[in-house]
Formats: C-alpha cells, sequence, structure tokens
C-alpha cells in the first residue's frame, strides 16, 4: 500500500488563490472568496422540510416503476 503525502497548506492555499485569479482574475477571485456562506441546515430539520411537500404515492411510484 503506497502512504499518501499531503501538500503543505500554505504551498495549497497559493496554488489556489493563483489558479483563481489566473481563471477568474482578481475582482471576480477576490468576489468569490469573500461570497457569504449559506447557514447549514441541520439534516433532521432539511429531512422534516422535504417530507412536509412530498407527495408520499407520487415519489413511491417513481422509485419502483
Amino acid at each position: 500500500m503506497r502512504s499518501v503525502k499531503y501538500m503543505d497548506e500554505d504551498l495549497m492555499v497559493k496554488r489556489a488563490i493563483k489558479a483563481l485569479i489566473g481563471e477568474l482574475g482578481p475582482v471576480e477571485a477576490n468576489r468569490f472568496i469573500n461570497m457569504p456562506r449559506k447557514k447549514r441546515t441541520d439534516s433532521v430539520r432539511r429531512h422534516r422540510e422535504w417530507q412536509k411537500h412530498l407527495d408520499k404515492d407520487k415519489f413511491l411510484n417513481e422509485v419502483f416503476s
């Protein structure tokens, strides 16, 4: 089995920033980095919300057809 060697984090960040700037340009790369992150919804709450709007018969027909 081969061991995995990870890149140093500082080097990884520098290379990622360089790739972003190279692909998007400095303004859009900065916009991307500073985008607000969506707050994660608890998985149980997300599942209950999904079930609330679910048509059970339609869903089961799609799964088992």
